[in-house]
Order: C-alpha cells, then sequence, then structure tokens
C-alpha cells in the first residue's frame, strides 16, 4: 500500500495562518476499508486525506457511520474505546513511530514507540506524550464532543488534524525537508464501546492488533 501526499492546496478565503486552510475538496482520499474478522456487519466508509506544507502535517478523516458513541474528553484517554479514528506514522528508519488516535468528539492520545511488545504498562518501549507537547497538535471534530447514548441514525462526521514536524523532531531528531521522502504509517477506523464494534485500517494488519509497523504503508511526500 502506497500514498502520495500533495503540498497542501490553501483555501484563499482563510489565512495561511490557520491550520485550516487547506482546500480539501482537491486532494484525493484513500478508504480505510480492510476490516479485521472480529468486527460487526456495521462497515463505516472511511476516508482519508492527508497532505503537507512547510510546518507539518494536515489530515482529514471523513466517516459515514451510524452507531457513534463517544464519552472520553480528556486527553490521553481511551479514546480507542469510543468511535475512533487514528494515524499511525513512522518518520524515520529506525526511531519508532507514533499513535495519534482521536476519538469522534476530538479527544486523543499520542504515545512515542519505540518497541511495540506488549506488556502491562503498555508497550515494551515507549513513552506518552505529555500533554503539553500534544497541544501543539491541532484537532477539529465535526461532532460534540460526548455523544451518549449512541447516536443509531446515519451520520456523517470528521476530523481534521494538524501535526508539526517540530513535535515528530522533539522524539526522533531532526526531520529533513519531506518532499520527495518515504514515510510509513497507516490510518485506522475502530469502535470498542458501541453496539456495532468494529476494526478497519488502510494497510492490511496480520493479526488483531493495530501495532504492527510491518504492515505500515509507504507515505510518498510529492
Amino acid at each position: 500500500m502506497h500514498y502520495l501526499i500533495h503540498p497542501a492546496t490553501t483555501n484563499p478565503s482563510i489565512s495561511t495562518a490557520d491550520p485550516w486552510f487547506v482546500q480539501w475538496s482537491e486532494v484525493e482520499p484513500v478508504l480505510v476499508d480492510n476490516f479485521l474478522p472480529a468486527s460487526s456487519s456495521h462497515r463505516p466508509k472511511t476516508q482519508v486525506r492527508l497532505v503537507y506544507d512547510a510546518h507539518g502535517l494536515h489530515g482529514r478523516f471523513q466517516v459515514e457511520d451510524r452507531f457513534v458513541r463517544c464519552r472520553r474528553t480528556e486527553y490521553g484517554s481511551e479514546v480507542w474505546k469510543d468511535s475512533c479514528v487514528e494515524f499511525f506514522v513512522a518518520p524515520k528508519p529506525g526511531c519508532g513511530y507514533f499513535n495519534f488516535e482521536f476519538n469522534s468528539g476530538g479527544a486523543f492520545l499520542v504515545n512515542h514507540i519505540v518497541d511495540p511488545t506488549r506488556t502491562a504498562e503498555g508497550f515494551k518501549e515507549f513513552v506518552r506524550l505529555p500533554e503539553s507537547d500534544a497541544r501543539t497538535v491541532r484537532v477539529r471534530a465535526s461532532l460534540p464532543p460526548v455523544c451518549e447514548p449512541e447516536i443509531t441514525a446515519a451520520v456523517v462526521w470528521t476530523l481534521e488534524f494538524f501535526i508539526p514536524y517540530l513535535l515528530l523532531e522533539k522524539y526522533v531528531g531532526r526531520v529533513p525537508a519531506v518532499t520527495g521522502q518515504t514515510w510509513r504509517g497507516n490510518f485506522y477506523k475502530c469502535a470498542e464501546e458501541n453496539s456495532q464494534p468494529h476494526w478497519a485500517a488502510w494497510s492490511p494488519v496480520d493479526e488483531f492488533n493495530f501495532h504492527r509497523p510491518h504492515c505500515f504503508g509507504e507515505l510518498r511526500f510529492a
């Protein structure tokens, strides 16, 4: 699997000082449609778009969903149990990867994971980014922070994010200009604590575990 990431095309009506200046209608999406066998029959159509600029990565998930449930509102909480979308990215070989996990209300978590072997504490070698660092990530959700009880009717929701290169560099060292580079990563859609649980990946995983960096696809910067 590979995704060609283009430079951002700006919306002329919005200042480029605003992280939400991307003209998303001009960006081709990829589908997060490789559902794990343990999933229910609910298979929400999930599209993701990614672009870059001189300062960082801009992303947008769009989900055609039902059975949306969201309860966590704090940074670092168990957002993957809510209706959730995720972006895992490895900017440099041999330096681990980051798991950005966002629920439908915009709460999120992020770790820098070097060795994803499971332990009682989470992973064999990882660090949960402190909230002071994580807050340099910008997040905008179309749904309210809490959806409880779950929304059973059809709904389309979006989750946009901006990740600055400076945040990644703090943990993996200098990230050279990305044009022409190839990173590795994956996109996911999941919901665990709702009436129709499901788990899907863009680049297929080979077991019931999203933390499989050898299964990541290629993110190629045009």
